[in-house]
């Protein structure tokens, strides 16, 4: 393991990508980039963190942002309880450490939506503090490296790996964390074939050496998921299309949504319902969430008025001003795609 650290380094050097979050050591920056990178790919993140950033310039300005216009911005990225914890954690910033990032890693930690992998990388990135920061992609060259056959979504292999991490970590761990993550996802890569001829370590790696990257590393998820079946309804009035606001706890919390229904309903049960003008089937989707997937069905609802206790909005207002989760946005860009679509 001691071998790899300087080869690592010396490729990272020359090897690193253009990012926008590595401009600077801002700890700001790095934040708000390692929290959208959480369950997001590299490529799918700049976009959104350079319009983050542009409207959301620093803490103060994150902490007094309205969550309507927040979730509005982290539209898209999904698992938008991440959005919530950044603006909690800016609070307790403004008001704890007067508007001051914290510069160690234990006072990171106390921040809200902050774990073990984020406090390391900001701490170590920003503050050069010697700690590990072990991500998924450092993972997965750990395991490589060593040839364990660990499952890598255990706790304790995680614990095991940080142990080993940290016996070799050397004083630049900043660069050192980002090498080995960017190594993760440049070159050993998850899914399909690592590129070893490419890597800088790959002459002290067990499983490039005997043949195992296709096996390794070990991932065996024991959770059940859990499937809901839904209905959801796009209502549409006058130009208007209903929307509510999801409970403020809970999958989802406050965020808007279109109405829908547990289970599946028929044509015949929502006229029997709703005795609308009209009613379009608009086609079938599935989201997944981490523990929960969701089958629904759509259907486009022609009523005669604006009914319930349902905002109602033009489309261009719920484009422009409301975050619609990514499980119901298929619906909408069904409604964009039909031949006489409302939507202009």
């Amino acid at each position: 393991m001691e071998k790899i650290v300087q080869p690592l380094m010396q490729w990272f050097e020359t090897h690193q990508r253009e990012l926008p979050w590595r401009k600077d050591k801002e700890p700001y920056h790095v934040w708000v980039s390692e929290i959208m990178l959480q369950q997001t790919r590299i490529e799918a993140v700049k976009k959104y963190y350079t319009r983050f950033i542009q409207e959301i310039p620093d803490i103060e300005s994150l902490s007094l942002i309205s969550e309507d216009k927040l979730l509005k911005l982290w539209e898209g990225l999904g698992y938008y309880s991440r959005a919530k914890n950044l603006q909690k954690a800016a609070r307790t910033i403004m008001q704890k450490y007067h508007g001051e990032f914290p510069r160690s890693y234990e006072e990171i930690m106390k921040l809200s939506g902050i774990g073990e992998y984020t406090a390391g990388a900001v701490a170590s990135i920003c503050f050069r503090e010697k700690v590990t920061a072990v991500d998924g992609n450092v993972l997965r060259v750990m395991a490589r490296v060593l040839g364990s056959r660990e499952n890598v979504l255990l706790p304790q292999t995680k614990k095991e790996f940080t142990k080993q991490l940290a016996k070799i970590l050397p004083q630049q761990a900043g660069i050192f964390n980002e090498a080995i993550m960017e190594l993760g996802e440049t070159v050993c890569l998850p899914n399909r074939s690592p590129l070893c001829g490419e890597c800088p370590i790959a002459k002290y790696c067990v499983s490039c050496r005997d043949g195992l990257t296709s096996e390794i590393p070990v991932r065996i998820k024991s959770l059940k998921r859990k499937k809901e079946e839904k209905t959801v309804l796009i209502l549409y009035c006058d130009g208007k299309i209903a929307i509510e606001k999801r409970l403020s706890e809970g999958l989802l919390s406050g965020m808007y949504q279109f109405p829908n229904r547990d289970g599946f309903d028929t044509p015949e049960q929502l006229k029997e319902k709703l005795h609308p003008l009209s009613i379009s089937f608009l086609g079938k989707a599935k989201h997944t969430f981490t523990h929960i997937d969701w089958y629904m069905q759509g259907y486009l609802v022609t009523v005669r008025e604006q009914c319930g206790d349902f905002l109602w909005v033009s489309p261009q207002e719920l484009t422009e001003q409301y975050a619609l989760p990514t499980a119901f946005q298929p619906f909408w860009k069904m409604c964009h795609s039909l031949p006489d679509s409302f939507i202009k």
